[in-house]
């Protein structure tokens, strides 16, 4: 990629005109680099730049980039209290990067949000990738209290509360086992819950969060977007709303436990009371009906050899026909 590739972007970031010339005038580079650039926006980025003779370059639409100052403005009190937002135009994985700083003392409620990831992850090692500016890529790091074996359903109670904000913004979203968020039965947003710490406690954990707010482009699997359901806002704004609800949810669950969230998960399920398939990375798929979820998280399936319970592992669940 381009090493003035973000720079550029950032100069055709309102959607007008401006000419090579004075692009390289402002960056102090040849116009031979911007003309690398542009090209390297398209290619790498998949962001479309349109280039008229006389007039320079131009976006198709206009680039909203996300914003420290935004975000902090659409905090609640409480939760600008606790969070310290950081903004990277790209990295590795905001994960990975969460990790190392909560392994060498980082702040609890830091929270680093992505332009572009290159290695992001998902669960069972599957990658996430996004056109640029089509999602919200951020992780959090959360220090509990609880130990280890106290964080069961952790990654359900992330997922309640990211459906309280969507749908509170219009998205009528519902929740898949253990750890994604489906619009209309199609993948919209992953959670993806990395942590460190003591049987007993205290607990680091990272919590990393993949939404695609447009149409994120070419990917493996049948997905989603807020655009779908008419949710129009900035990703700044959205991942601030995301935050205040994250912020409560998290709370509880360190004083609480998964229990008190059972119920309300249940009844946001896509796959409540439904048939479906478990598939596991070894051994024969397992069809039954899903009944709900046990106090820790587990799913319960309802097969012919009678109720089953299945913890997240290396298990991934479908829905019948």
């Amino acid at each position: 990629m381009s090493e003035h590739a973000f720079a550029v972007l950032r100069r055709l970031a309102d959607g007008r005109f401006h000419s090579g010339e004075d692009i390289a005038r402002e960056l102090d580079c040849s116009r031979t680099l911007v003309w690398q650039a542009v090209h390297s926006i398209q290619q790498d980025l998949g962001v479309t730049v349109f280039s008229v003779r006389g007039q320079g370059y131009r976006l198709e639409t206009p680039f909203q980039w996300l914003d420290v100052a935004d975000i902090r403005n659409g905090l609640d009190e409480v939760a600008a209290d606790t969070f310290t937002l950081a903004v990277a135009e790209r990295t590795d994985s905001t994960n990975t990067q969460l990790l190392a700083r909560a392994a060498s003392g980082g702040l609890h409620g830091l929270v680093l949000a992505t332009e572009l990831q290159t290695s992001g992850r998902g669960r069972l090692g599957r990658r996430w990738q996004a056109r640029l500016g089509s999602g919200l890529t951020f992780s959090l790091l959360w220090r509990f209290e609880r130990g280890l074996s106290q964080l069961a359903g952790l990654s359900l109670a992330v997922g309640v509360a990211l459906a309280r904000a969507l749908r509170r913004l219009g998205a009528p979203v519902a929740l898949k086992w253990p750890n994604d968020v489906l619009l209309n039965e199609r993948k919209l947003a992953g959670i993806l819950i990395e942590l460190s710490g003591d049987a007993l406690g205290p607990t680091a954990v990272v919590i990393g969060i993949g939404m695609n707010v447009s149409e994120p482009g070419d990917v493996d699997q049948p997905v989603a977007c807020l655009a779908d359901a008419g949710v129009q806002l900035t990703r700044s704004a959205l991942l601030a709303e995301l935050l205040n609800e994250l912020h409560l949810v998290l709370g509880n669950f360190d004083r609480n436990g998964f229990v008190p969230l059972r119920e309300e998960w249940m009844g946001l399920s896509a796959h409540q009371d439904a048939p479906v398939c478990l598939r596991f990375s070894h051994g024969e798929p397992v069809e039954g009906v899903a009944r709900g979820v046990a106090d820790s998280g587990a799913l319960m399936v309802e097969t012919t050899e009678g109720m089953k319970i299945y913890h997240a592992g290396e298990v991934s669940l479908r829905k019948l026909a």
